[in-house]
């Protein structure tokens, strides 16, 4: 049994040309006994954004903060608290926060898809 609190983790500030003012948290992963998935919250601080992607894995996202925007292969859809998404396998998409506060998001992948 674990529990814990998000706060008491530290970020990983993500970094590259392809994003911008990002971190995550790993709340649950294989070292924890999630042996196949890795369960994050990612906050993307005002006008940030995540990298414009795809990969060969599918993930599940779900908006705890903020508004931002969700692009799907080319499809835009606004996004506040309470929107989830299932995002497939080889689907282009990228997060970006459109508000004034920090948009904060679980993204649960494959632990094969968790590269920071």
């Amino acid at each position: 049994m674990m529990i814990k609190h998000i706060k008491d983790l530290k970020p990983i500030l993500l970094s590259g040309q392809a994003v911008k003012h990002a971190s995550m948290k790993v709340l649950v992963g294989p070292e924890d006994g999630f042996d196949t998935h890795v369960f994050r919250v990612l906050t993307l601080e005002k006008n940030g954004y995540s990298p414009f992607h795809k990969h060969p894995w599918f993930h599940v996202n779900y908006v705890l903060e903020g508004k931002g925007e969700i692009e799907i292969d080319g499809v835009v859809t606004k996004v506040e608290k309470g929107h989830y998404a299932f995002i497939e396998s080889n689907q282009m998409h990228q997060f970006r926060n459109t508000g004034d506060v920090p948009f904060v998001f679980v993204c649960i992948v494959i632990k094969e898809g968790h590269i920071v």
